[in-house]
């Protein structure tokens, strides 16, 4: 299958697919995005021409695919919809992709300055609120579509359904890490701001707060703790990663092309998840599939997903135990947020 020869005329080309068109000489990158299409059936025969006029929901539904090759799933191509019909350990499930994207009259994600002085100047609070309500949105508009219309399949009565999101929602939306998914799921909000502004007070890191709910741009209020009831019962847990981005297939193909380039991460730390940065080298570090994969699951699912399905290092889950205790598997030793970008002279190049 051919991504990258174009089939639309350049005027309704999406701007991430003619910046990569721009890249043709560096091709390590655009090599591991193939590899990861490899073998995708595409069964509604318009996965390229959505690739290189809208490009985000297509690449993520490709990352997905990539991701359950990994884990070895067997994938049934053989209905038309969800998205992926999958069996792993003997058990059968559902997954459908979404993504979340920008408001019409907000600013894209693929329009702005990547720097570290712009990042500094994020609100995290503005950012995650719209975070928030964009993730709502796509989370909102699958579940109808599954009660309405995927729940009567047969081939997908009585499986766990997931709904995997990808958010593509604003300027420096890879910086989220879990602040916004976890508030809408749980009401459960790391507070950084406060934090930055008088770390002092907080010892042991941001403090997590309940919001309760947030204000729409339109005056309306978003209830948070969608998994907090059993109001999404149908709903078996939620997917979610940051770090799925191009810049991920940029640094799995330097790895394999033997490129070195600067990778520089925040990865979770011992005993409370706290960011630590890590500088590795392409060479020398090959960035897994899975790394910063984030699974939700619903307490109150009517079709509970295993946690041994998507079990790996790497990956962050969060459930209840039988005990009904929570648990929050993998959360310090994790990737958070992938930074692309070049190092202030004031950082150390070693950083392990």
């Amino acid at each position: 299958m051919d991504f990258f020869t174009p089939i639309v005329k350049e005027e309704v080309q999406h701007p991430n697919f003619k910046l990569l068109s721009s890249l043709k000489h560096r091709t390590y990158d655009i090599d591991e995005f193939k590899r990861w299409a490899d073998g995708f059936v595409d069964r509604d025969n318009k996965i390229v021409k959505e690739f290189q006029t809208t490009f985000n929901s297509s690449f993520w539904e490709i990352y997905l695919y990539a991701l359950f090759k990994e884990y070895g799933f067997e994938i049934d191509f053989s209905h038309r919809s969800p998205d992926f019909i999958l069996k792993a350990k003997n058990i059968d499930f559902v997954v459908e992709a979404t993504t979340a994207n920008a408001s019409q009259d907000k600013p894209k994600e693929w329009d702005m300055a990547l720097s570290f002085e712009e990042i500094q100047k994020i609100d995290l609070n503005l950012m995650n609120k719209e975070s928030i309500i964009r993730l709502s949105n796509s989370i909102m508009s699958k579940y109808k579509k599954y009660k309405a219309n995927y729940s009567t399949l047969d081939h997908v009565k009585n499986k766990p359904f997931i709904i995997a999101v990808g958010p593509f929602e604003q300027q420096f939306f890879s910086m989220q890490y879990d602040r916004a998914i976890k508030a809408l799921l749980y009401d459960y909000y790391v507070d950084e701001e406060s934090y930055l502004a008088n770390p002092k007070i907080y010892p042991d890191g941001p403090p997590a707060i309940e919001l309760g709910s947030v204000e729409k741009d339109n005056g309306r209020e978003l209830l948070l703790g969608f998994f907090n009831d059993d109001q999404m019962a149908e709903v078996s847990a939620i997917m979610f990663t940051n770090s799925a981005t191009w810049a991920k297939a940029s640094a799995r193909g330097a790895y394999f092309a033997g490129i070195s380039k600067p990778l520089t991460y925040l990865w979770a730390s011992e005993p409370h998840g706290a960011h630590k940065l890590r500088i590795l080298s392409s060479e020398d570090y090959l960035e897994p599939i899975n790394a910063g994969l984030q699974i939700y699951h619903n307490p109150y699912a009517k079709k509970p997903l295993d946690p041994e399905i998507f079990r790996k290092s790497g990956v962050v889950q969060n459930y209840i135990e039988n005990n009904g205790e929570w648990v929050h598997e993998g959360r310090n030793d994790a990737l958070q947020i992938r930074i692309m970008l070049p190092l202030p002279s004031n950082i150390s190049r070693n950083t392990q």
